[in-house]
């Protein structure tokens, strides 16, 4: 069976965003910037970092200067989280069924190659998974296709053939350019937030294979 299933990781895998927001938080206060939550939900759910920190600080941030402060940022990140690492309801069993039909899966996130490491190898899925990309292995972000097509390209599976689960716009986005199919997952926005998907779930726990095949 030439099909594959390609999972996006924060809201999709992990319930991480507020866990981000609260890493934010204390690294935008050392500067004397306090977003609110509207602003995070707008600018920072599902956006790379690049974005996110030269929106906040108001000037483009690029080069070794992003390097320095996504690595304090995202360090912020895994510090709070590596105690509160939980899957999303549903998904590790999702995840078993799916490999018992012989499908193939991989991840594609925006987030970078630590923050992959810690929650993958705290959830045991690098077994399970055939392609891992993070942000360190692509030049263009969502909603560019690149991580999707080079997803599928390390899956032997077309991009037709190949199912997405995002929960952000640049993510469904993204997806939908590399002419695949799109799970949204609703962790972090509504339905009225996100491109037309596919299929809607809430979490995985009443998701059947059926309806991913039929995809």
């Amino acid at each position: 069976m030439n099909q594959a299933v390609i999972f996006d990781m924060d809201g999709v895998i992990c319930h991480t965003n507020p866990y981000h927001s609260k890493a934010f938080r204390i690294f935008f206060e050392k500067r004397n910037v306090y977003p609110t939550e509207e602003e995070f939900a707008q600018h920072m759910y599902g956006k790379n970092n690049s974005y996110i920190l030269s929106h906040f600080l108001g000037r483009k941030i690029e080069g070794q200067e992003l390097l320095e402060l996504e690595d304090e940022k995202e360090g912020l990140f895994r510090e709070i989280y590596q105690h509160h690492i939980d899957p999303i309801p549903g998904f590790l069993e999702f995840l078993t069924m799916l490999k018992s039909n012989n499908f193939k899966t991989g991840v594609a996130t925006s987030a970078p190659l630590l923050n992959l490491e810690l929650i993958a190898g705290k959830l045991n899925l690098y077994p399970h998974f055939e392609s891992t990309f993070a942000s360190e292995h692509v030049n263009k972000h969502k909603p560019d296709p690149e991580v999707y097509l080079k997803s599928a390209s390390k899956l032997e599976v077309a991009p037709d053939r190949c199912v997405v689960f995002e929960d952000s716009f640049s993510g469904v986005m993204a997806a939908k350019n590399a002419g695949m199919k799109v799970v949204g997952v609703l962790s972090s926005h509504g339905k009225e937030d996100l491109p037309t998907c596919d299929l809607y779930i809430e979490d995985y726990s009443k998701l059947s294979f059926e309806a991913i095949h039929s995809l």
